[in-house]
């Protein structure tokens, strides 16, 4: 059923076919139809001192303001990251910004943090029937200084930690100009020091621990994983992702589209991610990792919870293989973990 809608879809351009298949996932979930076709995996695990339904989460970046949580909770996955948002609205970057390579079972995207702003987000996330893990996503806009990125973190922080269980602050989006550079030494103490201030003091006074996660690229080499590791436990950060999406063309070389600016996801990725949770892991023992890029069978969610995470996040392969992709991962964990 779902080969059959992504053949149509596939005729469309990339975000077109991106909004038309969200409103139809909307339509089935308003049916009542999207539990019944999707029953979730149970495969309980704590992590961040959270309880996880399952370890087979949707990645940010699908869904950016929240508009289709209900119908996107329903499918089975056991968390749901939304965003990325900014404190205020913005457009992105000029159209098209959204390229499929199927060849490669691959997505190369420059969207460029569009969203509808953080406020935009917090109201349907309170409207939203999802019961389920929420993990918000937060950047800067693109007209904010990088040496004021702080104060954009600062603000979606404050925003989104009442409606989150956890929260993920993006530096590693190549869309954004001079974002990457927050992942570094003394621009990435200070961010995260901040943040993590913050952070501790809304806990305190709203009664509730809300875990911080850091999402960092798979484009650095092992000295730069080492470097942010460093970082990530010195300011008591409760979980990292790895990885974004690449700024590497090797994989993609001659395919159509395969030059277009942006960050490239799917297969292509998948190694070089997972060869940046290996290095994670190996400087942070205990640190949750949630590990995406390239995941599209059950085996490959395995072999990334085999280099060191702990919970997967799709994306890519969700576009490619629709929901059938969720269960077959949830599965394969499970059966690793001797559920």
């Amino acid at each position: 059923m779902y080969a059959l809608a992504r053949s149509l879809l596939f005729r469309l351009d990339a975000e077109k076919a991106h909004g038309l298949a969200l409103s139809g996932l909307d339509l089935v979930d308003r049916l009542g139809a999207t539990r019944a076709l999707c029953r979730r995996v149970e495969d309980p695990v704590t992590l961040m001192g959270l309880r996880f339904p399952n370890r087979v989460g949707l990645a940010a970046g699908l869904d950016k303001n929240a508009d289709h949580l209900d119908a996107l909770g329903a499918l089975g996955f056991g968390f749901v990251e939304v965003g990325t948002v900014t404190p205020r609205p913005q457009d992105g970057n000029p159209r098209p910004r959204l390229f499929r390579l199927p060849e490669a079972d691959a997505i190369i995207n420059r969207m460029g943090f569009n969203n509808a702003g953080v406020d935009h987000l917090v109201a349907k996330v309170r409207a939203s029937r999802y019961d389920g893990v929420i993990g918000i996503n937060i950047g800067k806009n693109l007209t904010t200084p990088v040496e004021r990125a702080v104060d954009d973190y600062l603000h979606c922080l404050g925003k989104v930690h009442a409606h989150a269980h956890y929260i993920t602050v993006n530096i590693s989006s190549p869309n954004t100009p001079g974002l990457r550079n927050l992942q570094f030494g003394e621009h990435l103490d200070q961010l995260l020091g901040a943040l993590r201030d913050e952070a501790d003091r809304l806990d305190r006074d709203s009664g509730r621990v809300v875990p911080l996660a850091v999402k960092i690229a798979p484009d650095m080499d092992a000295e730069e994983v080492a470097l942010v590791a460093r970082s990530l436990a010195a300011n008591r950060i409760d979980g990292v992702i790895a990885t974004n999406t690449t700024v590497s063309r090797e994989a993609v070389q001659g395919l159509p589209h395969g030059e277009e600016q942006g960050g490239l996801s799917g297969r292509p990725v998948f190694e070089a991610s997972n060869t940046v949770i290996r290095e994670l892991r190996r400087h942070l023992p205990t640190l949750p990792i949630i590990g995406v890029g390239g995941i599209d069978s059950g085996a490959a969610a395995l072999a990334k919870v085999e280099a060191g995470a702990d919970l997967v996040q799709l994306y890519s392969g969700f576009i490619y293989r629709g929901p059938a992709l969720v269960r077959e991962c949830a599965r394969a964990l499970q059966a690793a973990h001797g559920q």
